[in-house]
């Protein structure tokens, strides 16, 4: 009876050292304070630990960066650290929709990717003190955090960071994991700078196109009409690049399943990130049906 209850004391206490969880400041100036929830996994001598950023979803406007405790936690009892971060969110108060202005919907997608930029650079800094592997970083993001993670992977740097420029020279994430997000370019994904990349979507998503399409599914005399390329036309330009792509999409589902990876798929993720380390080559698309029912929109593998 005495060595079970140690073996249980034992085991709650390797749990409780595989959740440590840092709350820092990435980022401080007169008006603006941003922290990020940082998941460590037990740590193990001599063992740098590959790190994951990670971005909530709420349309630039609402959300919260402890919205995923579970998904750090799970990654961090599989010996991956993960940073969840708060960014600026810019469009509180305002219409990220149809009725919003453009220029501002592009704004506020640029500062959330410079705040990303930011919290990278300060764990690359710190990267010492919490034995990271700064070779070894990937970002991934729901919906407006996959929009993050998206831009963030495949923008010019230099060209688009709205604070100074702090990455190493020539950085690239190690691999992009992204719930129902979507890029304004899909040219900016080349044969040079793609990384590999796990995506889910709901194949009638109507907030973040599957394929290419308005934001929103705006008309297009829309002062808010912003044409985006959601995950399968990633998909398809990352297949005709040759490069590491699983897309799993959920046919005729909607915006709903842009949490997926991070809740009931975690186990996908890890094993993309245990692919990605150990250099294995993949291409492949798992395709879920929608429990709602709905028309799959002329995509025939849906039929």
């Amino acid at each position: 009876m005495k060595k079970l209850l140690l073996l249980f004391i034992v085991l709650i206490l390797n749990n409780i050292q595989a959740q440590e969880v840092k709350t820092l400041t990435y980022f401080q100036n007169d008006t603006l304070k941003l922290d990020l929830d940082l998941y460590l996994p037990k740590k193990k001598a001599g063992d740098k630990i590959p790190l994951i950023m990670f971005a909530f979803g709420g349309g630039f406007s609402g959300g919260e960066r402890t919205s995923e405790k579970d998904f750090g936690k799970f990654m961090a009892q599989n010996g991956y650290a993960v940073a969840s971060i708060s960014y600026s969110l810019y469009m509180k108060g305002k219409d990220f929709g149809c009725k919003g202005t453009l220029t501002e919907k592009i704004k506020a997608i640029q500062i959330g990717v410079s705040d990303m930029w930011q919290a990278t650079s300060f764990l690359i800094e710190n990267a010492d003190k919490y034995n990271l592997d700064t070779s070894k970083i990937f970002i991934s993001g729901i919906s407006a955090g996959a929009e993050i993670g998206f831009h963030a992977s495949f923008w010019d740097y230099k060209l688009m960071n709205l604070y100074k420029n702090n990455l190493p020279e020539n950085f690239k994430y190690k691999g992009f994991i992204g719930g129902s997000g979507a890029i304004q370019d899909i040219n900016l994904i080349t044969k040079d700078k793609a990384i590999p990349m796990l995506l889910a979507h709901g194949s009638n998503d109507d907030t973040v196109p599957y394929s290419a399409g308005s934001h929103r599914s705006c008309p297009t005399n829309a002062s808010g009409w912003l044409i985006l390329f959601g995950s399968y036309a990633v998909y398809n330009q990352m297949k005709d690049l040759h490069k590491d792509i699983e897309l799993i999409t959920f046919c005729g589902g909607g915006h709903e399943f842009s949490g997926y990876l991070f809740h009931e798929g975690q186990q996908y993720v890890l094993n993309f990130a245990n692919d990605v380390l150990n250099g294995k080559k993949f291409e492949s698309h798992l395709i879920e049906p929608s429990k709602k029912g709905k028309s799959s929109c002329g995509y025939l593998f849906c039929e």
